[in-house]
């Protein structure tokens, strides 16, 4: 997984560590961001799919379910954050 140095720094200071970024980018449900990005989240089907494949532990998996990714469209992580506010579609 590409990442750039905002996306490292941004992943120190909120405490997202890389197997939960995986566990995002392999489980989450991708919506257009605007300008040719995507916004990588957890819905209630992500949510499920995550827990049946056991990737990450239980304890881990609640806090993962609330980040969020913004991914360019070569694959390269731009930004990694925890939801506050619900994702419009």
């Amino acid at each position: 997984m590409d990442l750039t140095r905002h996306a490292r720094a941004r992943m120190q200071q909120r405490g997202i560590n890389a197997l939960a970024l995986g566990a995002l980018l392999d489980y989450g449900r991708v919506a257009p961001a605007g300008g040719g990005r995507d916004i990588v989240y957890f819905d209630r089907q992500a949510r499920l799919a995550l827990e049946r494949a056991n990737a990450v532990a239980a304890a881990e998996a609640a806090r993962v379910c609330k980040s969020y990714a913004i991914v360019e469209s070569d694959g390269t992580v731009i930004t990694v954050g925890h939801r506050t506010r619900r994702i419009t579609r």
